[in-house]
C-alpha cells in the first residue's frame, strides 16, 4: 500500500501525474512519428504512381506515333478512306440514328482501278511512212496479172524530236541620205524580256517552265539538259534571267490580284519555303509562300512569297475583298475573316485527315471514333461527289435534304464524343479541330455555290511542294519574288488549259513591247487562245 495513490502526498502525486503526463507526450511523439512516416510512404507511393501513369501515357502516345510513322512511310499515302476499313466498332455508345447505322452496317466495295488504254492525241502532227512492195512483188504469182492498190493498213507511234539550240541573229539594217550624207537612220529591234541578254524569249520560256512547272533546278538544267545540247549556260546567269523575267511580268500578277479581289468565292493556303539571304534573318528560318485562286472561268493562281505568317500578309493579299474565304483552320485566316466581315468557310478535307491519322495511329485491326468519324465525312464527300456536274441552287436542295441530317448525327455524335476522355493524342487533335471548326466546316451547305473543302489551293500549291523537294531554297528575296511571280503564271496557264512554254513565250515576246492597259489584258491566260483554238 506504499505507493497506493491514496498514500501519498500531495507533492508526490504531482510527480506522479507529471511523470504520467511525460510518458504519454513520448509516446504521443513516437506516434505522430509513424504517423508522419506513414504519410510520407503514401505520399511518396502516389508520386510513384502518378509517375507510372505519367510513363504508361508517354509510352502509350509514342506507341501511338510510331504506328503512326509506319503506317506513313510503309502505308497508302492517300488521305481517302473506304469503309471497308471500319469493320466492327469497339465502342458501345454507338448512336441508334439511322446515319449511324448505315455507316456501320452499309459497306461500299472498294474501288478497282480499270487500266487505261494508250491513246495518241487527234492534234498532234502527222509524218507519213510509206511501206511499198518491190516492184517485181506487184504481180500476181498465179496469172502474172499487176496488182491493184485498193487500200491501207496504218499504225500509229509517238515519236519524239529532241530539241535543239538556234542562235536569231538580230540583223538592223542602216541607211544614210546618198545626197547630204548626213541623214542616217537604223531599224528599231523590238523590246526583248531581257535588253542586251542572249536569251531569247524561247530560251527563257524553256528555262521557266523546266524549273516552275517539271521542278528542274537550274544547276540540273545547266549541267545535264543545255550541256548535253552543246551550250554552256551559267546556274547564276539563268537565276539572273529568271529574277528579270519575274519583275517583267508584275503588271499580269497586278491584273490577276484584281481580278481575284472581285470574285465571289476564294480560296487561300500557304506553305513554308526558306531564303538563305534575307536581311535581318538567319539562313534556317522558315519563311512562307501564300496561295490565292478561284474556281470561275477566269482562272488565276496567285503565289507571294512573304517572310512571315501573319496577319498583315493575308490582309495585303486580300485588300478589298468581301465575299466568301475558304480555307483552313489556322487562326490568321479567322482574324481577318473577322476584321473583313467575310464569310469564313471550313474545310472538311483538313477535318477528314485528322481523323485519318487518328486511325492510323491505332493498333492493326481496331476501329473505334476515329472510324466513326471517318463514315460519316465520307458520306458527306460523296454526295458531293454526286451532285458535282449539278447547279448552285440543284446543290443547295441536295445539300439541304441529305447533307444537312448528317451533319446533325455528325454533331450529336461529337458532343457525345467530348464527354469521355480520351487516350489517343491523335484523336483528341481530330475531335478538338472538328468541335473547334463546327461552325465553318457545316456553313457550306447554306449557298450551292460555295466547296466543301480547300482541295483547289492544295491543289494548285502541290507543284511548288513537288519542286521545293528539289531546288531546296532560293538563295534571295528577289529570287523567291520572282519564283511567285513564274508560280502564278505558269499555274494559271495550266488552270486555263494552255501549254505553260508556249504561253510564257507568248508573253516573253509580246509585253515587252506592250503599250496600253488592254494590250496587257490580252495577255492574261483566259484571254489567250489555247492548243485546240
Amino acid at each position: 500500500m506504499k505507493n497506493h495513490p491514496l498514500t501519498l502526498s500531495n507533492e508526490q502525486l504531482i510527480q506522479r501525474v507529471l511523470s504520467l503526463e511525460a510518458q504519454l507526450s513520448e509516446q504521443k511523439s513516437v506516434l505522430d512519428d509513424n504517423e508522419k512516416s506513414l504519410l510520407n510512404k503514401d505520399i511518396q507511393l502516389n508520386k510513384k504512381d502518378a509517375q507510372l501513369t505519367n510513363k504508361s501515357d508517354k509510352i502509350a502516345t509514342l506507341e501511338e506515333y510510331i504506328r503512326y510513322m509506319t503506317q506513313q512511310r510503309f502505308g497508302a499515302s492517300s488521305e481517302k478512306w473506304s469503309p471497308d476499313q471500319l469493320g466492327l466498332f469497339d465502342e458501345a455508345e454507338i448512336l441508334s440514328d439511322k446515319y449511324a447505322v448505315e455507316e456501320s452496317t452499309t459497306l461500299v466495295p472498294a474501288h478497282q482501278r480499270k487500266k487505261k488504254r494508250l491513246s495518241i492525241p487527234d492534234n498532234l502532227p502527222v509524218t507519213d511512212i510509206i511501206h511499198d512492195l518491190p516492184e517485181d512483188e506487184k504481180f500476181c504469182p498465179h496469172d502474172n496479172q499487176a496488182l491493184r492498190h485498193f487500200s491501207d493498213e496504218c499504225s500509229k507511234q509517238l515519236d519524239y524530236i529532241p530539241a535543239k539550240i538556234t542562235v536569231l541573229n538580230h540583223v538592223r539594217r542602216k541607211y544614210m541620205c546618198p545626197c547630204c550624207n548626213d541623214y542616217f537612220v537604223t531599224a528599231k529591234k523590238p523590246a526583248q524580256p531581257i535588253e542586251k541578254s542572249i536569251a531569247s524569249p524561247g530560251l527563257l520560256s524553256q528555262i521557266a517552265t523546266h524549273k516552275y512547272c517539271d521542278g528542274l533546278p537550274l544547276y540540273r538544267q545547266s549541267n545535264l539538259i543545255f550541256k548535253r545540247l552543246g551550250v554552256e549556260l551559267d546556274s547564276t546567269s539563268m537565276a539572273n534571267w529568271m529574277i528579270k523575267c519575274g519583275q517583267l511580268v508584275q503588271p499580269l500578277i497586278n491584273l490577276g490580284l484584281d481580278v481575284l479581289r472581285a470574285q465571289d468565292v476564294l480560296f487561300m493556303d500557304e506553305t513554308v519555303t526558306q531564303v538563305l539571304k534575307e536581311e535581318g534573318r538567319s539562313a534556317s528560318q522558315q519563311s512562307r509562300m501564300w496561295i490565292m485562286t478561284n474556281n470561275t472561268e477566269q482562272r488565276m493562281v496567285l503565289f507571294h512569297y512573304s517572310p512571315t505568317r501573319e496577319t498583315s500578309v493575308a490582309a495585303l493579299m486580300l485588300g478589298d475583298f468581301n465575299g466568301t474565304l475558304m480555307t483552313d483552320g489556322y487562326a490568321v485566316y479567322g482574324t481577318i475573316a473577322k476584321t473583313n466581315n467575310l464569310t469564313h468557310l471550313g474545310c472538311w478535307a483538313h477535318a477528314r485527315r485528322y481523323f485519318k491519322e487518328a486511325s492510323d495511329a491505332q493498333p492493326k485491326g481496331t476501329s473505334g471514333k476515329p472510324e466513326q468519324a471517318l463514315s460519316y465525312i465520307q458520306k458527306l464527300f460523296r454526295i458531293e461527289a454526286n451532285i458535282k456536274t449539278t447547279t448552285a441552287d440543284e446543290k443547295h436542295l441536295v445539300r439541304q435534304q441529305e447533307s444537312a441530317p448528317i451533319l446533325a448525327a455528325l454533331k450529336q455524335w461529337l458532343d457525345k464524343s467530348l464527354k469521355h476522355p480520351v487516350k489517343s493524342a491523335k484523336l483528341t487533335k481530330a475531335l478538338t479541330y472538328l468541335n473547334n471548326q463546327w461552325h465553318k466546316l457545316s456553313r457550306y451547305t447554306q449557298n450551292g455555290a460555295w466547296p466543301i473543302d480547300n482541295n483547289h489551293a492544295e491543289n494548285c500549291i502541290r507543284p511548288f511542294v513537288v519542286g521545293r523537294k528539289n531546288w531546296l531554297f532560293s538563295t534571295s528575296v528577289e529570287g523567291a519574288k520572282a519564283s511567285a511571280n513564274l508560280y502564278s503564271l505558269v499555274e494559271s496557264a495550266k488552270a486555263n488549259n494552255l501549254e505553260s512554254s508556249v504561253y510564257l513565250k507568248t508573253v516573253f515576246t509580246l509585253l515587252p513591247q506592250a503599250k496600253t492597259l488592254e494590250e496587257v489584258e490580252a495577255l492574261m491566260p483566259w484571254n489567250m487562245n489555247t492548243p485546240d483554238e
